[in-house]
């Protein structure tokens, strides 16, 4: 991680201590809760990997076992933490329901399925397939977000509402992606080793269904129940079944 990730990460850290303070001191119930979800913990990685085992684990056991495996791996690869100091930050930013960065750390559970997928895509490279499987398919019991951890996922990513939603293998995902709830993004069994490629800023509407080697340009909009199999260019709205485009930019004229 570069010096200005770990100034921002600290920075978001900082923020987040203050907000659970500021809890703690008007109304003292929250107090225990927050203290192991946040106050007792030495940084925003610690606090991360502790809730990602809170999930993921069904008993006593298992909640700090995962807890361990995501912050050993957070160790090995800084970047996650950056990337998850990222996608807290844009959900805060662009989420109308949303003040603040303690409530969807502490809450959604769009924001901890992702994390998971982050450490699962981790172990998937370092070659440890049956952990990272392992925790795909937690994720989907507790979460009802699965994600193959072969998949590649840029960051400031928001999955909203997070049910339902499946991503399968060797899909690709953008930067700013906003994806709803029910949303399919997979491959084709006439082409298993092709997956969609979705863009940077594309926002993928509640239902839709992303299906084969397509690309989705980038800030394209798939609207609610579409079933896309077919390329989407850069800016256009998909809408329907099978999806047709419209609202896409006018071309540009020489002057």
């Amino acid at each position: 991680m570069s010096q200005d990730g770990i100034a921002a990460v600290d920075r978001l850290w900082l923020t987040v201590r203050r907000e659970a303070e500021a809890i703690v001191a008007g109304d003292p119930a929250f107090g225990a809760s927050l203290s192991a979800a946040i106050l007792d913990h030495a940084g925003f990685a610690d606090a991360l990997a502790h809730r990602i085992g809170a999930r993921l684990g069904k008993t006593a056991a298992e909640r700090p076992q995962f807890a361990r495996i995501a912050r050993e791996t957070f160790e090995r690869v800084p970047d996650l933490v950056e990337a998850a100091c990222r996608d807290l930050e844009s959900i805060a930013v662009h989420d109308p329901a949303t003040r603040g960065l303690l409530p969807p750390l502490l809450n959604f559970k769009g924001y901890v399925a992702l994390q998971a997928f982050r450490v699962s895509n981790a172990l998937w490279r370092q070659g440890r397939h049956d952990l990272a499987l392992m925790l795909q398919s937690l994720s989907s019991d507790s979460l009802q977000v699965s994600i193959h951890p072969s998949a590649s996922i840029g960051t400031s990513v928001f999955l909203d509402h997070a049910t339902g939603i499946i991503v399968g293998a060797l899909a690709v995902i953008g930067d700013e992606v906003t994806i709803m709830q029910n949303v399919t993004i997979g491959r084709r069994a006439s082409r298993p080793d092709r997956a969609p490629r979705i863009g940077r800023g594309v926002l993928l509407s509640t239902g839709a269904t992303v299906l084969g080697d397509v690309d989705i340009g980038d800030f394209a909009r798939i609207g609610a129940g579409a079933v896309v199999e077919h390329d989407v260019p850069a800016g256009c709205t998909a809408v329907g079944v099978p999806a047709r485009l419209t609202n896409c930019p006018e071309p540009a004229v020489s002057a």
